[in-house]
């Protein structure tokens, strides 16, 4: 019988998560896997040893070292080929105490809701949010909320808090799309292109009734960047970007029902079972 993969911890998911060549975009592309980027991240952007990147990814010093090679065979054909570089999948699991949010654990059969939040409203840049307000559903009703201060910055670090604490749907005004690709790999489904009153969008999401904006997209990450606002909405729960009033909600009559998860995984992608275990992407 085999032995069983370990999990690779890793600190963080990167902020950006596809590079192509200045002339466009290469017929092939070379997959970096979160484990394999976290490896390159360690050891040439931290400067540790193998043997200290070992430590800190929780494997031995042989894993590391295949890690690694692999890692810089993938960058080096990305760089000398012009080929498209993506960073997707692996077998990695969250550091559970650098972006585990302090909040109550969540019920069976419960789905948790993050909304980013500024006094009472859905604050419309995802990437520079102070706060999240957390609400647990059951049953199509919100059963508890709590509010909640962010744990680093950086859309890695907001998508590896939202993980770890249990999250399974984000509602938000405007994201960019690397923070669209880290909430997919941590199997948090997004609600974009929302605004208004936060209580009451995480009541009609729990409630199957929420109409938002898929396409609602932050070009930049800075407030009023060059000349560029996510944040000038309509009142209600969606409209983004001078869609006029109302709502504009796509898919079958505008609405989303919600999307039940089990408790827990922190490991691996899209594994929302109990225990943490590893996902699919496992390599050796």
């Amino acid at each position: 019988m085999p032995r069983p993969r370990r999990c690779r911890r890793i600190g963080c998911y990167p902020d950006h998560w596809r590079f192509v060549p200045e002339d466009g975009e290469a017929a092939e592309t070379v997959v970096l896997s979160l484990d394999e980027f976290e490896t390159i991240r360690l050891i040439d952007r931290e400067g540790m040893t193998q043997e200290q990147c070992a430590v800190q990814m929780g494997v031995a010093r042989t894993t590391v070292t295949a890690i690694y090679d692999s890692a810089r065979r993938k960058l080096a054909r990305f760089l000398t080929d012009g080929l498209t570089l993506r960073i997707a999948g692996g077998n990695y699991s969250l550091s559970d105490d650098e972006h585990k949010m302090k909040i109550q654990q969540k019920g069976i059969d419960q789905m948790r809701i993050a909304v980013t939040y500024e006094n009472g409203e859905i604050f419309q840049h995802f990437g520079h949010t102070a706060q999240f307000k957390i609400y647990d559903a059951q049953d199509g009703k919100i059963v508890s909320s709590q509010v909640v201060d962010t744990n680093g910055s950086g859309h890695g670090a907001l998508a590896g808090s939202l993980k770890g604490g249990q999250v399974d749907e984000l509602l938000c005004g405007g994201i960019a799309m690397g923070a669209r690709s880290e909430l997919e790999e941590a199997g948090i489904k997004l609600y974009p292109g929302c605004s208004g009153s936060a209580d009451e969008a995480a009541a009609a999401l729990a409630a199957g009734t929420l109409s938002f904006d898929p396409d609602a997209h932050c070009d930049h990450h800075g407030h009023g960047e060059e000349g560029h606002s996510c944040g000038d909405h309509e009142e209600g729960h969606c409209g983004h970007h001078g869609h006029g009033e109302g709502h504009h909600g796509h898919g079958e009559d505008g609405h989303c029902g919600h999307h039940g998860h089990g408790e827990g995984g922190h490991c691996g992608h899209h594994d929302h079972g109990e225990g943490g275990h590893c996902g699919r992407h496992g390599r050796d």
